[in-house]
């Protein structure tokens, strides 16, 4: 599972030779790359696909430049490619295991499956380590385009978890079935990457999305891909990631696209500076290091050579603290921007006094994201099985469908950029988490169906299932091929399939038949309504 409750300087682009595509490819062949030559090998099922795991794009960030803007990595020595690299530290959050409340099991009916599922919310068994910022690539050069899409994914984990070696997010049935590259990142989490330190950088961890997409554009064409076709896209943090970004860097964004799914920059709201501040001094002053009173200076010194072990464990716990996102994207006006926040009493708008970068955008949210969210907390004795109902609905709505509503408005109506808004409705047996009320279509759902990567140990997958996977599979990778019309060509029928038939999808307009539905009665295609058909409340 990938989310929690509630919870640069540009380097010089490669020479062009380097950048060419060998005349014939060879599965794993060596490719050569700024970080120096990476070894390649089949993935392990889709043998056609050369995987390149655990490419360091910038330096270990640790030492002096810990808490500090990624140093772009640059070698000669060869990369063997064939382990990925550790996750970035999380904080000191609890897992769910087989010490899972047998309460909460017992009162939701949570399912072996589902179990099976949430046991895998903190990423057991991923080494993590502060030397993290690495990525991965899954490309099939010898086939189809030259110069293939790009789509770079950014995982999620409420900014406190997650990595790029989450099994669900294995790109090798993208690469090999949807004539694309697909790459995985890492990114600095929680206190590393976003430490709150107000006389130093706020936002490490958004500085590593930022590199990274760097190094995609200076050698993605070594593998097979098209620098000027990148498409970013992320879920939950790395959905609401995917938004910060394009605050961000409006003027220079290098991607073609943006997927944002499941979060958003005002549904994921980012910290204020002055809560930042306090959670940073928190810590400093539980390690010895100083308060507000030292000076800024001795207390970094102090902070970058104190062991991670012992930094980790004076954060506050990401599951019961009071702050929904302690840490998390901070506001600095610089990267990250304050975010009017849809609920019933705003007007439904992101922020409108800075510009985002002029991009195509492909944005959804699920059927009922608090499915997923509502098994960490007991049922409230003074709230009726009603308003327990009517709470939960709500939080969909603040947390994700109202925001989501607002950025594609502000995408759609305001900056007339090329739109689309979808909501997953995919239930199947293997996903299934609970059953008193069913998980339904809960947050996180789709991803593992849309790589083609869902853990059939327990149950397996069901015919639609597939199906609706390749459906998805095939309109995210036509919006990256061309993320202004991709979508307008690509079909939308219940054709068994997916794909190739019947008209493309709508541009998104709130009042008109423009939202489209995946895996609505668990078949491939878009069944599509009203814009705002789910927006009450908004």
């Amino acid at each position: 599972m990938r989310c929690l409750p509630l919870i640069i300087a540009l380097a010089a682009p490669l020479a062009a030779a380097s950048a060419c595509r060998p005349p014939k490819w060879t599965v794993g062949q060596t490719v050569h790359t700024s970080s120096g030559p990476v070894e390649g090998h089949a993935a392990s099922t889709a043998s056609e696909v050369s995987e390149y795991l655990g490419i360091p794009y910038a330096q270990p960030p640790v030492g002096s430049l810990r808490f500090q803007p990624p140093v772009r990595y640059t070698g000669e020595t060869k990369i063997s490619g064939k382990s990925f690299g550790a996750a970035c530290f999380p904080s000191n959050i609890s897992a769910f295991d087989a010490d899972f409340p047998q309460e909460l099991i017992d009162v939701y009916g949570i399912t072996e499956v589902g179990r099976r599922i949430l046991a895998t919310i903190t990423n057991p068994g991923i080494p993590v380590s502060e030397d993290c910022l690495t990525l991965n690539v899954w490309t099939k050069p010898q086939t189809g385009e030259k110069r293939k899409a790009v789509m770079v994914y950014i995982h999620g984990g409420s900014f406190v978890s997650g990595s790029s070696a989450v099994p669900a997010y294995n790109g090798q049935f993208f690469a090999d079935q949807e004539d694309i590259v697909l790459v995985t990142i890492n990114y600095r989490l929680t206190f590393f990457g976003f430490p709150g330190n107000p006389h130093g950088h706020q936002n490490p961890g958004l500085l590593d999305q930022r590199m990274a997409v760097e190094w995609v554009r200076d050698n993605i064409a070594s593998f097979g891909g098209d620098p000027k076709r990148i498409t970013l896209f992320g879920e939950s943090a790395g959905g609401a990631s995917v938004d910060h970004y394009s605050f961000a860097w409006p003027h220079d964004p290098i991607v073609a696209g943006l997927i944002s799914m499941s979060g958003t920059a005002s549904g994921i709201a980012p910290r204020s500076a002055a809560l930042a501040t306090e959670l940073w001094y928190n810590t400093t002053t539980a390690l010895g290091c100083g308060d507000a009173t030292t000076p800024p200076s001795t207390l970094l010194t102090c902070m970058q050579s104190a062991p991670a072990p012992s930094l980790i464990a004076t954060l506050l716990n990401t599951i019961d603290s009071p702050n929904s996102v302690p840490y998390s994207p901070t506001i600095d006006s610089t990267l990250v921007f304050p975010h009017h926040h849809p609920s019933n009493n705003t007007t439904n708008t992101t922020n409108t006094t800075h510009p985002t970068a002029p991009l195509p955008l492909l944005i959804g949210t699920t059927d009922n994201e608090s499915g997923l969210f509502r098994l960490f907390v007991p049922p409230q004795p003074s709230l009726t099985p009603a308003q327990e109902t009517t709470f939960w609905h709500h939080q969909n709505q603040h947390r994700f469908v109202c925001p989501a509503a607002a950025r594609a408005n502000h995408s759609s109506h305001r900056d007339g950029n090329p739109t689309w808004r979808y909501r997953w409705h995919g239930v199947f047996p293997n996903t299934a988490l609970s059953t008193t009320p069913p998980s339904g279509a809960y947050h996180d759902s789709e991803v593992a169906v849309l790589f083609g990567t869902v853990d059939e140990g327990l149950v397996g997958n069901t015919k639609g299932q597939g199906e609706v996977g390749r459906y998805m599979r095939g309109a995210w990778a036509a919006f990256a091929r061309d993320p202004a019309k991709g979508l307008g060509r690509y079909g939308r029928e219940f054709d068994g399939v997916g794909g190739g038939m019947g008209e493309g999808w709508p541009r998104y307009v709130a009042g008109e038949e423009t939202l489209v539905r995946l895996g609505w009665e668990g078949r491939a295609g878009a069944s599509v309504v009203r814009g705002d058909l789910y927006d009450d409340g908004c």
